[in-house]
């Protein structure tokens, strides 16, 4: 049977109408769908309108899409990219409100990705002290006493970033603060947040002595003199406990400081964190980040974890990740992932090592869950298909890591997961784990600023081990995804330490920048080109945090997240990338940061 048409009413001899009568009939069919297309088209083109808001041109565009890595323009509207091409079609994209941004010839690249960070809890400390990572014990008094001068209505003498391994095996003590300041609590973290530093007035005030007992002898413990006495030198959980029972933050300096956080992330060109744990403000995360947001200071993407550091936390963690999974969906953050703390590290003799500290018979350090409770605790994570971050500084920490993964891989009841995995700070790997890495699809995180020379971490571990740190193009060549990020603020180098520039450099040279003839950490053959970090930084960052199809490169589709770079990259003399200026960080489309 034919569709209705004139001629066919024109023809029916079985009806006795009038040709007029036909016609107003067929018309009277036709006009609800003639009505309807006109709507259609109508509301197509307010959709898809072709007018961009922005257009990005005159520049050197590198995407991180390998179809076509380099550009000439880019066009956005909505937040979004919809255009990413030659300068030719990109002006079909015009319109009377779009803004035309001339690069003159200045690098844009997709908003850097610090894929492993703590804005929550840094910014409990950002607005403390901060020591100076690469000087040493005599700089680092001179910084305490200065500190204490300019606050002194301060009640705690609160900072961050000395280096345990500067004082050598026994580490830092309280008579060498009390000689600066006794009349007030000083308190102060290691670089790597794994210890803390104490003076007489501190300890007493936290009613440690000779008779309180170690929560985890070896691993979260109080270092002690011949005679038991603690010295002032605290470890791991000992040393975040006595943040809080020392009463030094509240929701309200933490929201103000993860705002500054977030700040000057994206004063470094940087759109999107992981945040790998809030720790010791763990109980303050989702107030916080909802006040941040309400404040109107979410200028960054985030994805955030709930943390685990202790055996006893094991068996409600995925029930707590799954919780916060449900409850946290955000457009700008989404606790989604759970964090797992194996080891400790390796100024603190604490890295799970195969071979014991040097000096220190029977110490290869520890691992915090035994094999079986981490095989099952990636197992259960996979099952619900959480993404796993794991903290694994030592060579056997992360084997052992390797090992849970590999059991869940060779699973078949979990070919459906789309859990993803990432080991991070791998500071010490042997060859095989190199190669393991790539086989299980295991993410390598770390932060590059890490693979300058470690002169005092150099007398705690065997040359062998020595030679094996931070093995960046090894993992490349093997073919390992590597994401980067700071660790902020337990990087070192305070807030310059989040720098995806300035750790760009020391991962490409593993030299200290501005050190004339700095030695270069063992081995140099491990120094990682340009184009892998930016990629570390970028694209694989977004694979780590699963938003990869949202983020990490500049593709049509993608989020308008862009940082605008004074110099290329790729033109720079290796010792001058330090240098390069972000001149403006652009998130969905909008100026969060301008150098102008």
């Amino acid at each position: 049977m034919c569709s209705p048409c004139l001629e066919c009413l024109l023809n029916n001899t079985d009806r006795t109408i009038t040709f007029n009568e036909g016609f107003m009939k067929f018309l009277s069919l036709l006009f609800p769908i003639f009505i309807t297309l006109i709507s259609t088209i109508s509301l197509a083109n307010s959709v898809s309108s072709p007018d961009a808001d922005l257009l990005l041109f005159n520049g050197k565009i590198y995407t991180l899409d390998e179809k076509q890595p380099w550009v000439e323009a880019v066009a956005v509207k909505d937040g979004d990219i919809v255009f990413v091409g030659n300068l030719s079609e990109a002006k079909t994209w015009l319109g009377k409100n779009t803004k035309q941004q001339d690069l003159n010839g200045k690098m844009l690249l997709p908003g850097f990705i610090d894929s492993h960070a703590h804005p929550v809890m840094g910014g409990a400390y950002v607005r403390s002290l901060s020591l100076d990572s690469f000087a040493g014990p005599k700089h680092w008094y001179q910084q305490i006493a200065e500190y204490a001068k300019q606050n002194p209505q301060a009640k705690v003498i609160f900072g961050y970033g000395f280096l345990a391994s500067a004082f050598g095996p026994q580490g830092p003590s309280s008579a060498m603060l009390d000689k600066i300041v006794s009349d007030r609590p000083v308190y102060l973290m290691d670089e790597g947040f794994h210890g803390a530093w104490a003076n007489s007035k501190a300890m007493e005030l936290l009613a440690v002595n000779k008779n309180t007992p170690d929560p985890e002898p070896g691993f979260s413990y109080y270092k002690r003199d011949k005679s038991g006495i603690p010295t002032g030198y605290l470890l791991e959980a000992t040393a975040t406990d006595g943040i809080e029972k020392l009463d030094i933050i509240n929701i309200n300096t933490v929201a103000l400081g993860t705002a500054d956080v977030i700040n000057i992330m994206n004063s470094y060109g940087i759109t999107a964190v992981f945040d790998a744990g809030a720790s010791d403000v763990e109980s303050l995360q989702m107030n916080v980040l909802q006040k941040v947001e309400q404040q109107g200071d979410m200028t960054i993407r985030m994805v955030a974890s709930h943390m685990i550091g202790h055996a006893d936390k094991a068996k409600d963690a995925i029930d707590i990740v799954l919780k916060k999974r449900k409850s946290s969906k955000h457009d700008m953050y989404h606790i989604n992932t759970l964090k797992i703390m194996n080891d400790g590290t390796i100024e603190g003799k604490t890295a799970g090592m195969f071979e014991d500290y040097q000096g220190e018979p029977g110490n290869n350090g520890v691992t915090v869950f035994s094999q079986r409770q981490m095989n099952t605790l990636i197992a259960e994570a996979s099952a619900e298909n959480i993404d796993v971050h794991i903290h694994a500084l030592g060579e056997r920490a992360i084997t052992e890591t390797l090992n849970a993964i590999e059991l869940v891989r060779k699973d078949s009841s979990q070919d459906n997961s789309t859990s993803r995995y990432a080991i991070c700070h791998i500071q010490v790997m042997t060859n095989n784990d190199v190669k393991r890495f790539a086989t299980l699809n295991v993410i390598a995180q770390s932060t590059p600023l890490w693979a300058s020379y470690d002169e005092f971490g150099k007398e705690f571990v065997s040359d062998d081990q020595f030679n094996r740190y931070f093995r960046f193009n090894s993992l490349k060549e093997a073919g390992v995804k590597m994401s980067f990020g700071s660790d902020f603020p337990a990087t070192g180098a305070g807030s310059l330490g989040m720098s995806p520039i300035f750790n760009m450099e020391i991962g490409h040279n593993r030299q200290t920048p501005e050190q004339e003839n700095a030695p270069i950490q063992p081995g140099k053959h491990e120094r990682l080109d340009i184009a892998t970090l930016i990629k570390g930084y970028t694209i694989d960052g977004a694979y780590q945090m699963h938003m990869d199809k949202q983020i990490g490169s500049i593709e049509v589709g993608k989020k308008a997240d862009f940082v605008i770079l004074d110099k290329n990259l790729f033109e720079v003399d290796r010792y001058d990338i330090h240098k390069v200026k972000v001149l403006e960080t652009i998130l969905g489309g909008q100026v969060v940061f301008s150098n102008n």
